[in-house]
């Protein structure tokens, strides 16, 4: 993990670029195989097929032991479930589909939470809710900015609806490293001051998760699922973006 913050050039932008653009192509893809019956398993293997074809490798296969190239979480599950023939998607579930890639040495990082068939109106109102949490917290990615300003936005939409916003996992930094420094919070806590102030060039991966319960997690004995601790659905929606001096510019949306 890089020791410090970094502002990238011009030419590790557009690298990035790419990174990007491949990570949102494939969750696109993903989404097309999305239905009633797949395993996540299939998922897996057709989307590191996919990033390969195109050029990029997958980030997660192996990061600290992780044994696949998506991370694939249902319903309750928050993040980092992990991929099996065994789990095949129903009707009426949601999966959080996250997914990294790198070229030429960069990194992109991105989440979508899609619907399998007919899902429970609230349930579908958490998924949208949370890709707006996202999109309010981008707007506050400029530059004289601090990450409080991000967090409060997320949390502050999300509490309007009174679900729980994630604390054990937040965004990153990202770059030639898929996970740097700045640590991106979804929520506010006064211990943490105002956070790092925001300059145009940092990079950085955006990604509420959001619950209709409580916030609290539970781990599984495989060492890397993360559930909502009282079973509640949760939803996940992230994106690579760099800091402008006006706006946001994400990276993982095509």
């Amino acid at each position: 993990m890089a020791e410090r913050i970094t502002i990238k050039s011009p030419s590790q932008l557009e690298k990035m670029r790419v990174a990007g653009r491949l990570v949102g192509e494939t969750l696109n893809f993903v989404e097309t195989l999305i239905q009633v019956g797949i395993s996540t398993y299939e998922l897996d293997r057709e989307a590191e097929a996919f990033i390969r074809k195109h050029g990029g490798i997958p980030s997660f296969l192996n990061y600290n032991g992780f044994p696949a190239s998506l991370c694939t979480s249902i319903n309750e599950q928050v993040v980092h479930g992990i991929p099996s023939k065994k789990v095949k998607l129903r009707e009426g579930d949601i999966i959080s589909v996250d997914c990294g890639a790198i070229v030429d040495g960069w990194h992109g990082d991105a989440a979508r939470t899609f619907l399998v068939g007919e899902v429970d109106p609230k349930v579908k109102q958490l998924v949208e809710v949370t890709r707006e949490c996202f999109f309010l917290g981008a707007e506050q990615a400029v530059e004289g900015n601090h990450l409080i300003d991000i967090a409060r936005a997320v949390e502050n939409h999300a509490k309007e609806y009174g679900y729980g916003v994630i604390r054990e996992m937040v965004g990153h930094g990202i770059g030639n490293h898929m996970h740097e420094p700045p640590e991106v919070p979804n929520y506010v806590d006064p211990r943490m001051g105002r956070g790092v102030k925001l300059v145009s060039g940092m990079t950085l991966a955006i990604e509420p998760m959001i619950s209709l319960g409580t916030w609290r997690l539970v781990f599984a004995k495989d060492g890397w699922t993360a559930s909502t601790a009282d079973g509640s659905a949760a939803a996940h929606y992230e994106n690579t973006i760099i800091v402008g001096k006006n706006s946001a510019e994400v990276l993982t949306l095509v």
